[in-house]
């Protein structure tokens, strides 16, 4: 299983505790986007998440297109989890654009007809974001972790998944399956 990080800060406790939930149950490779893997914010320091991921996957985390590309061509993985997955993250995707260690692990992964899951977690998925989480809905193997609104009267257009669905999304996907209810 691929696990790839991008730069919503704020999920990044539960997202790193189920990296450590998944580790002790599948083999996991930790995979960074530039942002998250340099840039130090109120939640914690990049060096810290990255030491954390490899603590609990016994793995390096893949943090450049460079070291990303080989996924594709060496089948590394039966399923990819984006989780952060910010609304750049997700406009990059839905247009093609892989300028990062997480859209060109998507890319890679997709040419083997394998299951992308998206956790998204982004402030405008209501609004600028919705027309891409529209096109990776109607892709072939992307898959969404269920998601809602984490504070519909301070941040009305903000989606954020549930990550305690993670594995189960991941698994559904693995069968060629959305796991339901897909908004929660």
């Amino acid at each position: 299983m691929g696990l790839a990080l991008c730069g919503s800060y704020c999920t990044y406790e539960k997202v790193l505790e189920a990296a450590k939930d998944l580790s002790e149950k599948y083999d996991v490779y930790p995979i960074m986007s530039d942002t998250a893997s340099e840039t130090d914010s109120r939640f914690g320091e990049a060096e810290e998440h990255k030491r954390r991921l490899k603590e609990y996957t016994g793995r390096d985390v893949i943090d450049t297109v460079t070291k990303a590309e080989p996924i594709g061509p060496k089948k590394l993985f039966d399923v990819l989890v984006v989780a952060p997955c910010t609304g750049n993250t997700l406009g990059k995707l839905a247009n093609g654009i892989t300028d990062t260690a997480v859209t060109m692990a998507v890319k890679a992964h997709l040419r083997n007809g394998r299951p992308v899951v998206i956790g998204i977690s982004t402030n405008d998925a209501l609004s600028g974001s919705a027309k891409n989480i529209g096109e990776l809905l109607n892709r072939k193997n992307y898959y969404f972790v269920p998601f809602g609104q984490d504070d519909p009267e301070k941040k009305p257009t903000s989606l954020v998944a549930h990550w305690d669905k993670l594995e189960p999304a991941a698994l559904a996907a693995l069968e060629g399956r959305q796991l339901q209810p897909m908004i929660v």
